[in-house]
């Protein structure tokens, strides 16, 4: 049989099994409908802005809207509890913080298991955290509000986006490494705890970079940022580290959906969202932010969450933080 023959049957033979490879999904044109992506955190903070940003891009990518559910409050759990009634077929997903490996171990009666629970599909990034106080505060220095907390105990009150966020729990880290009893103050995400130290009602607020405009607008003063190296747009104020606190803190986060996930589908949505990630329009909202693309698929999200898991436990435990 003539050698040309033989290439043409095989081509022929590759064509009619190149189907039968792809996974069972894409023959059945996921995505055909919606999705909707459950963000825990209140309209107009970091988070919420930065999620709309990539499932905008990702709807252009999926040919199907992407749309944003908020569901804010309970330190940022509500959406992966909302994944426990959902089915899944990849059309509900939620936003992961690191809440939702704290919450569990805080909690007598923890709403879920998050490494039964859940599937993980793409990692995103992470923040850009520091302190902030109203430009008219008597605190010029990271130190200098240090002091006064010590001095004054129970006097000060800081505000985060709800209990056992990472915000929360490196304050009480501090606090336990120097001495100090402050006041923690949660809220249902930045606008409300940003609000909340404009109006007098704390005296801090502890958050993601949300206040970055505020800071260079004047209305309030960054202290100290919790990044391994200083926010490139703030090079004057320093890290926790070089204020002799040795913690690095970005609370990196992504997002999955319910447990049982069909492989095809989850690589179908790594693969659009990973795409999305890197689009132009997404990026700019990340530098606005200073906050850096961390991908991670959906095997090597699901081994950092695990890890996440069982980090947080032993510094929970060493806190001693309870919820009920």
């Amino acid at each position: 049989m003539p050698a040309t023959t033989l290439r043409r049957r095989g081509l022929l033979a590759l064509a009619a099994a190149a189907p039968l490879a792809r996974p069972a999904i894409a023959q059945q044109g996921f995505p055909s409908r919606p999705i909707r992506m459950l963000v825990p955190w209140a309209p107009g903070g970091t988070t919420d802005i930065q999620m709309r940003a990539l499932c905008d891009a990702a709807s252009r990518k999926a040919g199907v809207p992407v749309v944003v559910d908020n569901k804010s409050g309970a330190g940022g759990i509500l959406g992966a509890q909302a994944l426990l009634t959902e089915k899944p077929d990849g059309y509900a997903l939620s936003q992961m913080p690191v809440s939702v490996f704290r919450y569990p171990v805080m909690s007598s009666r923890p709403p879920f298991d998050p490494m039964k629970d859940f599937t993980y599909i793409t990692h995103l990034t992470g923040y850009t955290f520091g302190v902030v106080v109203r430009a008219d505060s008597p605190w010029k220095t990271w130190q200098e509000f240090l002091d006064y907390a010590k001095k004054n105990p129970g006097k000060v009150d800081y505000g985060t986006p709800g209990v056992g966020t990472s915000l929360h729990i490196t304050m009480e880290r501090i606090a336990e490494e120097k001495g100090i009893d402050w006041t923690h103050i949660p809220f249902r995400g930045f606008a409300e705890n940003i609000q909340a130290l404009l109006g007098k009602q704390i005296d801090a607020t502890v958050d993601t970079s949300g206040w970055a405009e505020l800071v260079q607008g004047g209305q309030v003063r960054l202290l100290v940022v919790w990044t391994a190296e200083r926010a490139k747009r703030f090079p004057d104020v320093p890290t926790l580290r070089e204020t002799g606190t040795d913690i690095v803190s970005a609370s990196p986060y992504g997002f999955a959906g319910p447990k049982g996930m069909d492989p095809g589908v989850v690589k179908a949505l790594d693969d659009i969202f990973k795409e999305a990630l890197y689009a132009p329009t997404h990026l700019a909202v990340l530098d606005r932010y200073d906050m850096p693309v961390m991908y991670k698929g959906p095997e090597e999200y699901a081994a950092f969450a695990r890890q996440q898991m069982e980090e947080d436990r032993a510094m929970i435990e060493k806190l001693g933080l309870k919820i009920n």
